[in-house]
């Protein structure tokens, strides 16, 4: 199983040493590592990145973009052609890190593409825009996963890829087989998706390329220890990914304030081990059996199964 977690959650306050958090992702029994890139690589080129994360018997798994400061009205999909491009520099830049690092993902979230106002963009426009760019990228690194993350709102009022079926609207627009998606259990959420749907319809495709787990209550991007809030959907989508054979890296996208950050990303550790027993222990033909008799009864019949099978 390829298990990363959330490197800022490591951070303290005014201690940003990375090696100390990969020293530490590796006592945990952390297997793979995402990068933001380029906070995260400041002052370390990627040769020098991927020896270090083997010296913590890591992987890389991939690099995610953090757009800032220039970015803040719009990334791929400004209005302003300059701050557009360099935006796409950025990426591409992105893709040469991530290659020479080792890793094989890079996730596209785009923060900023959006609006807060009535009248303010022309959607038509950054549609058209936004796959053109993503056609650029992919274009430019066909050997790695080039990845869309999606959120509803945060950092703007409203993302312009805000849902299931906007961006399977731009990867069906965009038409590269080396683009997929990136589900975040929070942000689906936000939307009232359900979790196991998404990874349902883009698992069965091959376009699922990244998990984000964690937990919430559908308000906010809570980022919620795994399991806490809703366990049931957390098995649901557990179980498509096992049908769907999903073979990514397992991020734990979990925001430990009070928590130490240690004993938390132990406890998403052992509640994954938990629930992915449960789902080997009554295995995946009876309960594809109990979702084909499309019966809430036997739904519920299955989930208190499901529940047992953890304290055996």
């Amino acid at each position: 199983m390829k298990i990363a977690t959330r490197i800022n959650s490591f951070f303290r306050e005014g201690d940003r040493d990375l090696k100390r958090v990969l020293a530490r992702f590796s006592e945990i029994g952390l297997t793979h590592v995402d990068l933001n890139y380029p906070e995260h690589v400041s002052g370390i080129d990627a040769e020098a990145m991927k020896g270090l994360l083997n010296g913590y018997g890591l992987t890389l798994n991939g690099v995610a973009l953090r757009f800032r400061e220039k970015f803040i009205n719009g990334e791929l999909g400004n209005a302003d052609t300059e701050v557009a491009r360099s935006a796409l520099k950025l990426c591409h830049e992105a893709c040469d890190y991530c290659r020479i690092a080792g890793g094989d993902t890079v996730t596209i979230w785009l923060g900023f593409d959006g609006f807060d106002y009535s009248f303010q963009i022309d959607y038509d426009r950054v549609f058209r825009q936004l796959v053109h760019q993503f056609q650029d990228i992919c274009d430019y690194a066909p050997d790695l996963h080039i990845s869309i993350e999606y959120k509803p709102f945060q950092e703007r009022s409203y993302a312009f890829i805000d849902s299931m079926g906007l961006v399977s609207w731009i990867v069906s627009s965009v038409d590269r087989k080396n683009l997929g998606v990136t589900l975040d259990y929070c942000h689906m959420l936000m939307k009232h998706e359900n979790p196991a749907m998404a990874a349902d319809l883009f698992g069965a495709r091959g376009k699922l390329f990244g998990i984000h787990l964690n937990d919430g209550y559908g308000t906010m991007d809570d980022g919620l220890m795994v399991g806490m809030s809703t366990p049931v959907k957390t098995l649901e989508l557990l179980y498509y990914l096992k049908k769907h054979g999903f073979d990514h890296t397992l991020y734990f996208d979990t925001f430990p304030v009070i928590e130490d950050a240690s004993d938390e990303c132990r406890q998403n550790i052992e509640t994954l081990r938990l629930l992915l027993k449960a789902l080997d222990s009554v295995g995946e033909k009876k309960i594809q059996q109990v979702i084909d008799s499309n019966d809430a009864i036997q739904s519920a019949v299955l989930v208190r199964e499901l529940f047992c099978a953890m304290g055996r």
